[in-house]
């Protein structure tokens, strides 16, 4: 067996208004994703996701927006869980924005 150390800053530069999306493990009902956001939007869509999700804003910041009005404001460091059908998008991010997402499949 072979185990492989990763880090999740490396290959993370793209251009402008672009996401990057990396699958670290899924299986058993979770997917962990890295999402690096280069000063990037979705202001076109909502997300509507029928599981939980929960996203941590490893480097950067970005302005989460819900279909009710409500704006939230993300820095290093901050978390929130998402629950199913919260109906969201990424109002903007920073230039580099490293997000960490843990959707949880099962029903959780």
């Amino acid at each position: 067996m072979t185990i492989e150390i990763k880090n999740i800053f490396k290959q993370i530069s793209g251009p402008a208004g672009e996401e990057e999306f990396l699958t670290i493990l899924e299986g058993n009902g979770v997917k962990i994703q890295r999402i690096v956001s280069h000063a990037s939007s979705t202001s076109e869509n909502w997300y509507d996701q029928a599981y939980s999700e929960w996203v941590l804003v490893v480097r950067g910041n970005a302005v989460l927006a819900f279909e009710g009005g409500e704006r939230l404001e993300l820095n290093e460091g901050d978390y929130l869980a998402i629950p199913p059908h919260a109906r969201h998008r990424v109002d903007e991010t920073g230039p580099e924005t490293i997000w960490l997402v843990v959707h949880l499949t099962d029903g959780a």
